[in-house]
C-alpha cells in the first residue's frame, strides 16, 4: 500500500460507492478505514451517527477532508495496515473501495485482520468494492491492473473477496454499478459480514 498516487493524482479523485445507511445499526460507532477526503463520514454524521472517525494513508486526501468537515474526526495511517484504534472498540468498519487500491492478497488479509482486531465481537465489516469485468487482457492473473494515471489497482472475484471475509458471518450481499474513481462505469459489490 503506497500513499504516493494518493498524495498525488488520487488526491482530487471523487468516490461515489453507495452507503446503505439501513445496514447499519442506529447509533453505531463506526471507523472508516481508507476514509479518503471523508465522504462516506460526512454522510454518516448528516444522517445523525454521532460517533464517525476515519484514517487513510494520504495525507493530501485527509487535508481535503479537514477543509470540507473540520467536524470530523481524520486520522493518517502512517504503518498500514494498522490503525491507532482500540481492540474491540468499534461497532461498524467500513471498507469502501479500499481492497481495490491494495492489490497485494498478503496486504489485502493483513487489511482485513486489522479491521476484524477494532471490532468488537459481533460488530459489523461493511465492503464496497469492484469485481471485475470488461477485457480480460487487461488484468494479470490476479486482477491487477494499472491505471492510465498511474494507480496500481485490483479488481476481485466474487468468490475470492468471500474467501478473504471467511472468518466472518454473512449477513447482507448486493451487486451494483459504480462509478470508477476515473469515470468508469464497472460492476461493484456490497458485502456486510459480521465478526465471530
Amino acid at each position: 500500500m503506497s500513499a504516493d498516487y494518493w498524495n498525488g493524482p488520487g488526491a482530487t479523485k471523487t468516490f461515489t460507492h453507495p452507503l446503505r445507511l439501513e445496514w447499519l445499526p442506529a447509533g453505531a460507532r463506526v471507523f472508516d478505514y481508507g476514509c479518503g477526503y471523508g465522504r462516506t463520514m460526512a454522510a454518516l454524521a448528516d444522517a445523525g451517527f454521532s460517533d464517525v472517525a476515519g484514517a487513510d494513508i494520504s495525507a493530501a486526501l485527509l487535508e481535503r477532508g479537514r477543509a470540507l468537515r473540520p467536524d470530523l474526526t481524520f486520522t493518517l495511517i502512517r504503518e498500514p495496515p494498522y490503525v491507532p484504534v482500540e481492540t474491540g472498540s468499534v461497532d461498524v468498519v467500513l471498507l469502501f473501495a479500499v481492497l481495490t487500491c491494495v492489490p497485494g492478497r498478503e496486504d489485502q488479509r493483513a487489511l482485513v485482520a486489522e479491521a476484524g482486531r477494532v471490532l468488537r465481537p459481533g460488530g459489523l465489516l461493511y465492503v464496497s468494492d469492484l469485481l471485475r469485468h470488461g477485457d480480460p487482457a487487461r488484468y494479470d492473473a490476479d486482477g491487477v491492473f494499472t491505471t492510465s494515471d498511474g494507480a496500481v489497482c485490483r479488481h476481485h472475484d466474487r468468490p475470492y473477496l468471500l474467501g478473504l471475509l471467511q472468518d466472518f458471518d454473512p449477513v447482507r450481499e448486493e451487486e451494483l454499478t459504480v462509478t470508477t474513481m476515473n469515470g468508469n462505469e464497472a460492476r461493484g459489490v456490497q458485502l456486510l459480514v459480521r465478526k465471530r
